[in-house]
């Protein structure tokens, strides 16, 4: 699944096309995503500018309102997904479902497990229901150890399933949590509230620097990830633990082991995470 540095870098791709163009149309070839895709949207946005593409978690938000009539259009790339901006006339192939049309340009998605999304919003974007109860956003300055120790003193889960859950901090899914962690040198079975304060502003810091490598790398291109453009992202050389079940850990020589969290994997060290 696309996480945070692979969003990041698809907004980053698609923005720079997308700012100041004016929406001419959409395409459809099947509405059936995660959530079906509203059957009046060409009537909503065609005619309207974009004028930025913002990121809030996982999700790729499309301003294309104006003070006296906001919308946005929210995009999220699911399981599979990739956005690609690609010429006006070129032909949809298997799994590309949806064209935002931009004139001589369009933004496809291709999603072959249909676990994305498309949908309108004309309002607060702050307030829709699938924004409204996000967490911290783990990149901005605000995001800090204290920020994860005051939420998690009541949690007893273990700490790889809480930085994972969207409500406390956004964006960590499986590969980032599993990273960030082998780098704080945190076990992830260790209880979320039995952590200090100290050991927080390790994890803060450790995940602010695995992401941000993530993104100088172009993210983690395992299955259907791809860059707007098609490249691929190259950070899965780089994992510590991620995926690397039975190999030797680059610090310490001792075999990395997986278990099952919350019906995913995880990786550690059982000699740096204690």
């Amino acid at each position: 699944m696309p996480e945070l540095p692979e969003v990041e870098i698809t907004r980053r791709g698609i923005e720079p096309y997308l700012a100041g163009s004016t929406i001419t149309g959409v395409r459809m070839s099947e509405r059936r995503l995660r959530w079906p895709i509203p059957r009046n949207l060409a009537a909503r946005v065609t005619g309207r500018r974009i004028s930025s593409v913002a990121r809030r978690g996982k999700y790729l938000l499309v301003d294309c309102g104006t003070p006296q009539q906001p919308g946005w259009l929210i995009l999220h790339l699911g399981m599979s997904g990739s956005l690609r901006i690609m010429d006006a006339g070129s032909r949809a192939e298997t799994h590309e479902h949806f064209d935002l049309l931009l004139g001589k340009r369009l933004l496809r998605l291709r999603d072959p497990r249909r676990f994305g999304a498309v949908l309108w919003h004309a309002g607060d974007i702050a307030r829709h229901p699938l924004l409204a109860d996000l967490g911290a956003e783990p990149l901005e300055d605000a995001f800090t150890g204290r920020v994860l120790h005051a939420a998690t003193r009541t949690r007893n889960a273990a700490v790889k399933l809480v930085l994972m859950n969207a409500s406390i901090v956004v964006g960590v899914g499986n590969i980032y949590a599993n990273e960030s962690l082998y780098h704080a040198r945190i076990n992830p079975r260790t209880s979320a509230s039995r952590i200090s304060l100290a050991r927080y502003e390790t994890l803060a810091d450790a995940i602010k620097s695995t992401l941000n490598q993530a993104l100088a790398a172009g993210g983690s291109s395992l299955r259907d990830f791809v860059h707007s453009d098609g490249s691929s992202g190259y950070f899965q050389q780089q994992h510590y633990v991620y995926g690397r079940a039975g190999l030797p850990c680059r610090n310490c020589g001792t075999a990395i082991r997986s278990l099952r969290q919350g019906q995913r994997s995880t990786f550690y060290c059982p000699a740096c995470q204690k």
